[in-house]
C-alpha cells in the first residue's frame, strides 16, 4: 500500500472518529431520529437527481437501506441522546464486524475460522466489560441500543455481499433513499410534531447553527468525503490491508471526546477497548491458510457507516 494511500486511510480514520462530534453536536438541537432522517434525506436528493442506479436488486437495497441506515442511526442516535458517551459510542458500533461474521456463518453458511472466532470472543469480552461498568452507572440501555446499532449494520451488510454493487459508492448513496421516509414516520410516533417544529423554528439560536453545522459534517465529510475516499482506497489496495484502518476510528473517537467533551473512560473500560479492538485486529490477521478476512468479510463491502 503506497504512502499517499496510508495517509488517505488515516484521513478517513480521523474523519470518521470525529463524526461521533458531528452527532453529538446535532442532537443538541434536532431530535434523535428527525435527526437520522435529515441526515439521509439531505444526500437523498441530489443523488436521485445526479447519482446513476448501482444496478442491483431492489430487495437489497431496501435491505441495506433498512438495516446499515435505518436500523443503525436509529438506534445509535436514540442511544447518544439518553446518555451514551460520544466516545465509547464509537467503540461499542465496531461490534458490527463479528456480528457480520456471525450473521454470515448463520444466513449465507460463510465459514468462521478459529482465528476470527477467538478475535470474536476477545471482542465480545470487552464489549461485555464496557456493558457491565456502565451498568454499574445506571447506563446500560444506551449500550444494548448501541449494540442493536451494530447488529443491524450486520444485517445490512448481508444485503450489501448479496447485492455485489460494480460501483460501492453509488450503492451507498443510494441507500440512503431507503431510510428518510421511515425515519421522519417513526419521529412523528415517538417524538412528535411539537419538538420537531421546535428544533425547526430555533435553527437561528446558538444551539441551532451548531447542530447544522453538526449535520453539515456528518453528511459532507463523514458520508461523501470519507466513504469517497475510502471506495477509492478498496479498489486500489487489497481489502485486507485497508480494513485495519478503520480501527482507528474508535481511537480517535474516544481521543477527541476527551479532548473536547471531557469524557474520561474509566481505567477499566480502556483496558476493554484494548481488548475489544485487538480482538478485532486479531481476527483479522492473514495466515498462510486461505480462510475469510475478519474485517473484509464483515466490513469490506461498503464504506463505513457513521459516518
Amino acid at each position: 500500500m503506497p504512502a499517499r494511500d496510508r495517509l488517505l486511510a488515516l484521513l478517513v480514520a480521523v474523519l470518521w472518529g470525529c463524526n461521533f462530534l458531528a452527532i453529538h453536536a446535532t442532537l443538541g438541537q434536532f431530535p434523535p431520529v428527525f435527526a437520522g432522517g435529515l441526515r439521509f434525506a439531505v444526500i437523498a436528493i441530489p443523488t436521485i437527481l445526479f447519482v446513476p442506479w448501482p444496478k442491483v436488486k431492489i430487495r437489497h437495497l431496501l435491505g441495506y437501506g433498512l438495516g446499515f441506515g435505518t436500523g443503525q442511526f436509529a438506534f445509535l442516535f436514540i442511544a447518544m441522546d439518553t446518555g451514551m458517551p460520544t466516545g465509547l459510542a464509537s467503540l461499542v458500533l465496531q461490534a458490527s464486524a463479528p456480528f457480520t461474521v456471525l450473521l454470515g456463518a448463520v444466513f449465507l453458511r460463510e465459514r468462521v475460522s478459529g482465528r476470527q472466532l477467538a478475535g470474536i470472543l476477545l471482542a465480545v469480552a470487552g464489549m461485555a466489560t464496557i456493558a457491565w461498568q456502565q451498568a454499574g452507572n445506571a447506563a446500560l440501555l444506551p449500550v444494548i441500543l448501541t449494540l442493536l446499532g451494530a447488529l443491524s449494520w450486520a444485517f445490512g451488510n448481508l444485503s450489501t455481499r448479496k447485492a455485489a454493487p460494480d460501483n460501492p459508492l453509488n450503492f451507498v448513496l443510494w441507500m440512503s433513499v431507503v431510510p428518510p421516509l421511515p425515519m421522519f414516520a417513526l419521529s412523528l410516533a415517538m417524538e412528535g410534531p411539537a419538538e420537531i417544529g421546535h428544533s425547526l423554528t430555533t435553527l437561528g439560536t446558538p444551539t441551532g447553527l451548531i447542530g447544522l453545522g453538526g449535520l453539515a459534517y456528518v453528511v459532507l465529510f463523514g458520508t461523501i468525503v470519507g466513504s469517497g475516499i475510502w471506495t477509492s482506497l478498496m479498489r486500489r489496495n487489497p481489502a485486507g490491508v485497508v480494513a485495519p484502518f478503520s480501527l482507528l476510528v474508535p481511537v480517535v473517537g474516544l481521543s477527541m471526546a476527551f479532548l473536547v467533551l471531557d469524557e474520561r473512560p474509566s481505567p477499566l473500560e480502556v483496558v476493554a477497548a484494548a481488548v475489544v479492538i485487538g480482538g478485532v485486529l486479531f481476527g483479522s490477521a492473514k495466515r498462510r491458510v486461505r480462510e475469510p478476512d475478519f474485517l473484509a468479510e464483515a466490513e469490506t463491502p461498503q464504506p463505513t457507516g457513521v459516518r
